[in-house]
């Protein structure tokens, strides 16, 4: 006799009553009545009505063990869908769980954040925790679709490298067979020399940043979404293609994680068709800092993120022109006045979310910038070959998945959208 093939949860709500069915998930929660026990079992799709009579003579395990539920398709419109399991077989497929440290069962989850990081395996399971993630999955595949459509190849660079990516920045030393190496702070320099092959290229990995940062936006270890395009003629073509990758996203998670969006209550953005852009200048001024401020800081973010709300409609703004001494030293300067750069942030609902612009392309240059900042171009030879052997215009940009996903939900802390995050304090589990 062939074997039941399994049923999803979600897909219940089609079985044809009165066939057999098998079920294979977790015990989300038991119902104990005098007449009747009610077993809702959850699986990746979703959540399915088990009811259990005292004649079916079925145990049933702890809640989180995992089990497999043969039984009859019944309708009833009580049950998730409108249909449930009855005179069921109930096989425990592990030993039986222990409790967990929250009740998963429960619409929200009232315990703290370090509970909720120490306990990560357990916690994850719950709805509407796993649901940040499925955004971030969503997104994921939106921002590769929309690249790939666009003729841009993925790459995987190394994550030990030989230095630095950018000068003066914090790393994570690394014994490479007896001699230092680090953990690469982002694919930049590798990116840049693919443009030279691939002209367009995007890669998809962890980054690592070894500065003492203990703030709810940062992390010291984070999927970066690093994107880089050859032949453009400022940062403004970068910007347009960043504008359809966050699109992409958007579409990515309404198409792939829509049951994750209504478990949540989000509101998604609208992404205008051409972002908002105001000059570093600007936005001092519409902030009320003074003309030397050399950067943005989280309070002038906040009050252009409301300004671009009431005056543009826009959870987003590019704030392009930022100081050239805030910038690393492969960034093209503004044309005609060099203390700007031809770089951006974009500002999502009042926060960083990118950092991009257009980089140097040509060998002097770049012997030139190594050298106003007192560093030897020796340094960098295995990363400057690539212009010394023709390398046209470029830029990109970087995009770190747990802030956007973070913003897309509304947390307090990026560590909420973490699977497992890495910061100061934290390497377990």
């Amino acid at each position: 006799m062939r074997p039941i093939d399994r049923t999803l949860a979600a897909h219940l709500s089609v079985a044809t009553p009165g066939d057999a069915v098998r079920l294979c998930g977790h015990v989300h929660r038991r119902r104990e009545l005098a007449a009747v026990t009610f077993l809702v079992v959850r699986d990746r799709s979703g959540l399915a009505q088990v009811v259990i009579r005292p004649s079916d003579g079925q145990e049933v395990p702890p809640e989180e063990t995992p089990v497999e539920v043969v039984g009859v398709a019944t309708a009833s419109s009580q049950a998730p869908g409108g249909v449930e399991i009855t005179s069921p077989v109930i096989t425990a497929l592990s030993d039986p769980a222990l409790t967990p440290p929250v009740e998963l069962w429960r619409p929200a989850l009232a315990a703290g954040l370090p509970t909720l990081l120490d306990h990560a395996p357990v916690t994850w399971r719950h709805r509407a925790v796993r649901a940040r993630w499925e955004l971030a999955a969503a997104s994921l595949r939106g921002f590769r679709a929309t690249l790939d459509q666009a003729g841009f190849t993925e790459v995987h660079s190394p994550k030990i490298v030989e230095s630095a990516t950018e000068s003066g920045a914090d790393v994570f030393e690394v014994d490479y067979f007896g001699r230092p190496a680090y953990l690469a702070q982002s694919p930049q320099f590798y990116k840049q020399q693919l443009v030279g092959i691939f002209e367009r290229v995007y890669e998809v990995g962890p980054v690592f940043r070894a500065e003492p940062h203990d703030t709810v936006r940062h992390l010291a270890e984070y999927v970066s979404l690093d994107v880089e395009l050859g032949f453009v003629r400022d940062h403004r073509d970068v910007l347009r293609v960043l504008r359809d990758v966050v699109a992409g996203m958007v579409e990515g998670i309404e198409t792939y994680a829509a049951g994750a969006v209504e478990r949540l209550g989000l509101e998604l953005p609208v992404v205008p068709e051409e972002i908002p852009v105001v000059h570093f200048s600007q936005a001092l001024r519409l902030v009320g800092a003074t003309d030397d401020e050399p950067d943005l800081a989280p309070e002038h973010e906040r009050a252009l993120g409301a300004w671009a709300r009431e005056h543009h409609g826009s959870d987003f703004l590019a704030v392009e022109g930022y100081p050239m001494l805030k910038r690393p030293f492969y960034t093209h300067p503004e044309p005609g006045d060099e203390r700007w750069s031809n770089s951006f942030d974009l500002l999502f609902r009042g926060l960083e979310l990118v950092t991009g612009g257009q980089r140097l392309h040509r060998l002097g240059d770049y012997e030139t910038a190594l050298l106003q900042r007192g560093q030897s171009p020796a340094a960098y030879a295995a990363y400057l070959q690539a212009f010394a052997h023709g390398m046209p215009p470029h830029g990109g940009f970087a995009l770190g998945l747990e802030r956007w996903v973070a913003r897309v939900v509304g947390a307090a802390n990026v560590r909420e959208v973490s699977l497992f995050p890495r910061d100061v304090h934290r390497v377990s589990p």
